[in-house]
């Protein structure tokens, strides 16, 4: 008899075998990661947003910002339940049969709550992260002028609650018959 998933916790994998309960790998995946997804909803209608973000292991928290007016920012404060992902796309994997044909994975799905930072000093040392993230070989004060109160009006900050994380992964051994990246098809 199959399972109900509606039943079970919403961290609970179909593939077992393929969980990563490790939090330090999770970790590590979630700092590397370049894009996020941000998953809201509207009046039951799911809406999905790719974003640039920082996880800040210390607050056990993703930021992020978007424009200062706009969906997530509706979404968020009419409901701020929330789903956030990252993932990595690793090698494909030919097989002799269609439904055989698979890939190598690293993924990462959060479930929390977000809300916009209202605080200016937060919201300016998590823009100062997602900074230090993408531009680490640059300084503010130094190779950039910091965020000052008119930038930051500008924008909408926002923090992730983590409560619950899971972590799923597909690998196969680096002989694997056939394997091949999907840059180097195109």
């Amino acid at each position: 008899m199959p399972k109900d998933y509606s039943t079970l916790p919403r961290t609970k994998l179909r593939r077992s075998d393929r969980e990563v309960t490790d939090e330090e790998w999770i970790k590590a995946l979630l700092r590397r990661a370049p894009i996020g997804i941000l998953a809201t909803v509207h009046d039951g209608q799911p809406f999905l947003n790719t974003n640039l973000f920082v996880y800040d292991e210390a607050a056990h928290a993703i930021y992020f910002h978007t424009a200062r007016m706009g969906r997530t920012r509706a979404n968020v404060e009419s409901y701020d339940r929330i789903c956030f992902s990252v993932y990595e796309m690793g090698r494909l994997l030919p097989a002799d049969t269609a439904l055989e044909f698979s890939v190598e994975y690293a993924s990462v799905v959060i479930f929390g709550t977000a809300a916009r930072i209202s605080d200016p000093q937060q919201a300016t040392d998590a823009l100062h992260c997602l900074l230090s993230k993408y531009a680490p070989q640059l300084r503010p004060g130094q190779d950039y002028r910091p965020v000052v109160p008119e930038e930051l009006a500008r924008t909408s900050v926002y923090r992730i609650a983590i409560e619950e994380w899971t972590g799923k992964r597909k690998a196969v051994p680096e002989d694997f018959p056939g394997a091949y990246t999907y840059e180097s098809i195109l």
